[in-house]
C-alpha cells in the first residue's frame, strides 16, 4: 500500500500539463491511510461533535468503520448521506443556511479533496486566490497593490448566488476534461445530488455544491477556473500599445532641462552657472509633476484580474466605454458557458479615484505631487498613481460595537470614540483575557 504522501506527489507531477488526463482515480479511496490521514486533518475541526443525519460524530471512530467505508466504496454501495441544514447568522441580520455532513462524508470528501488539489493546484491560474494552499485574501491584495498601479477605472465583480446556481452538468464537463474516471466522477455526483435534511424533510438538491460540503470550495474553483482562464486571453486581446506615449509638456520640460544642462557644462562664469542650476531645479520640480506618459493615449490600454472564490475585481487602464464592453462580454460568457448570472446592479463600474469594495477593504488610486529621490537620486513622484488599500471608519466601528468595546460621547458636539469598560471579563484569568484581545485583534 503506498503512502498518501507518494500518491499525491505523483498525482501533482501532472498538475501543470494541460492535456493530461487523470485514469484509476477512484482506488486510491481504497488505501486506509489516505484516511488515515483525512482523519488526522478533520479531528479536530470545530464542530466534528454536532451529529449528522445518521447521528454519528467523530467520537468513537475505529478501524472498523474506516474498513467498512471502504468495502462500500469498493462495490459501490456507498451513498452520502444528505446534509442536516441550519441557520447561522449574517452580519446584515438575515441568516445563511448551512449544511452539516455526517463524519463518515466528511472523511470521503477530504480524501477526494486532497486528490482534487493534487490535481489541479498547477493548473489553476495565478488570478485566483481563494480556498488554496499559500493563498488568502492578503494574497489577492498584495497581488492588487503590486499590480493594479496607474489604473483608470475599476469593475467590481457579482455573481448572483454562486455556490447555489453553479449548473452540475458544466461542473461534470469540467471535471472530465482532466479526469476520465467515470467511478470516481459518479462519487462526485452522488456527493452533489445527495439533497439535505430540514425539518426533517428531504430536499434534493438540483444546483449548487454541497452546503458545508468539504469538497465544495475546491469544486468551484475547479468551476471558475473557466472564467479564470478566459479573462487571461481577454486581458492579452485587450492589452494594447507597448509603451504609453509621452505626453507634449513632458517632453517639453525635459528638452528644456538638457538644453539647461548643455549650457551650464560650457559656461565659466560663476554667476551664470548659479543662474542655470536654479533654473534646472525649478524646471525639474515642474517636470516631476507633470505625467510622463499621456493619459489620452488610445494605443495604450491594460487589463488587470484577480479573484477571490466568487468576488472578483477588474482594473483597466482605458475608457469607460472599454468597461461597459468588458462588462458586457463577461455577462454572455457566464450565461452562455458557465450558466450563471452576472449582477448587473452589484457589478459596478468606478473610477479608480473613487473607491471601491473588494475583500472588505476600500481600494483606489491616489493622486499625489509628493516627491522623493530614488536610489539614483532622481526625484520622482513616487506616490502617484499608487493603489492605496482602506479600511473604513464605519468597519472598524462595526466591529468595535460587536465586541461591545467602545462607547460614543457627543458633549462635545462630535462623536468621539472611547473604549469601553468590560467588566463580564473582570474575574477571568489574566491568559484568557489576554487571548481573547489577541484573537479579536487578529480577527480585525
Amino acid at each position: 500500500m503506498r503512502s498518501p504522501e507518494k500518491v499525491l506527489n505523483s498525482l501533482t507531477e501532472h498538475s501543470k500539463i494541460s492535456d493530461y488526463k487523470y485514469e484509476r482515480l477512484y482506488r486510491i479511496l481504497f488505501n486506509e491511510e489516505m484516511f488515515y490521514v483525512a482523519y488526522q486533518n478533520k479531528y479536530a475541526k470545530q464542530g466534528n461533535m454536532t451529529p449528522g443525519t445518521d447521528g454519528k460524530t467523530a467520537d468513537r471512530m475505529s478501524i472498523s468503520r474506516i474498513e467498512h467505508l471502504i468495502e462500500r466504496l469498493k462495490d459501490e454501495t456507498y451513498q452520502p448521506h444528505p446534509a442536516r441544514r441550519v441557520y447561522i447568522p449574517k452580519k446584515n441580520g438575515k441568516q445563511r443556511p448551512l449544511g452539516i455532513p455526517s463524519f463518515e462524508d466528511k472523511l470521503v470528501q477530504e480524501v477526494i479533496r486532497m486528490i482534487l488539489e493534487a490535481i489541479y493546484e498547477g493548473h489553476f491560474e495565478d488570478s485566483s486566490h481563494g480556498f488554496r494552499p499559500k493563498r488568502s485574501c492578503h494574497t489577492a491584495l498584495t497581488c492588487i497593490h503590486k499590480t493594479f498601479t496607474g489604473t483608470t477605472w475599476f469593475i467590481e465583480g457579482d455573481i448572483k448566488g454562486f455556490f447555489d446556481n453553479i449548473n452540475h452538468s458544466v461542473l461534470i464537463n469540467a471535471l472530465q476534461e482532466r479526469i476520465s474516471d467515470e467511478r470516481f466522477i459518479r462519487l462526485i455526483r452522488k456527493f452533489l445530488n445527495a439533497g439535505y435534511m430540514e425539518d426533517w424533510k428531504f430536499h434534493n438538491t438540483y444546483s449548487g455544491t454541497p452546503q458545508g460540503g468539504i469538497i465544495s470550495p475546491i469544486l468551484a474553483n475547479i468551476y471558475l477556473d473557466r472564467f479564470d482562464k478566459y479573462m487571461n486571453e481577454y486581458a492579452q486581446t485587450f492589452d494594447k500599445g507597448e509603451h504609453r506615449r509621452r505626453s507634449s509638456e513632458h517632453r517639453h520640460l525635459e528638452t528644456k532641462k538638457y538644453s539647461l544642462q548643455r549650457k551650464l557644462k560650457v559656461e565659466t562664469d560663476d554667476n551664470i552657472r548659479k543662474q542655470l542650476m536654479e533654473e534646472i531645479r525649478t524646471v525639474e520640480k515642474e517636470w516631476v509633476k507633470i505625467p510622463c506618459g499621456d493619459a489620452m493615449d488610445k494605443n495604450w490600454r491594460r487589463l488587470k484580474y484577480v479573484r477571490y472564490a466568487d468576488d472578483f475585481l477588474i482594473g483597466v487602464i482605458g475608457s469607460k466605454a472599454d468597461c461597459t464592453q468588458i462588462k458586457a462580454d463577461i455577462a454572455q460568457y457566464m450565461s452562455e458557458k458557465l450558466k450563471l448570472e452576472l449582477s448587473d446592479e452589484k457589478t459596478l463600474i468606478t473610477q479608480a479615484q473613487k473607491p471601491a469594495k473588494f475583500l472588505g477593504y476600500e481600494i483606489f488610486i491616489r493622486k499625489s505631487n509628493a516627491t522623493k529621490r530614488d536610489k539614483n537620486g532622481t526625484l520622482t513622484r513616487a506616490f502617484n498613481n499608487n493603489i492605496v488599500l482602506h479600511v473604513s471608519s464605519e468597519v472598524m466601528k462595526k466591529k468595535l460595537m460587536d465586541y461591545d468595546a467602545i462607547r460614543f460621547d457627543f458633549s462635545t458636539g462630535t462623536e468621539v470614540w472611547k473604549p469601553k469598560a468590560r467588566s463580564y471579563m473582570k474575574n477571568r484569568e489574566m491568559t484568557d483575557i489576554l487571548m481573547q484581545y489577541n484573537a479579536e485583534i487578529r480577527g480585525f
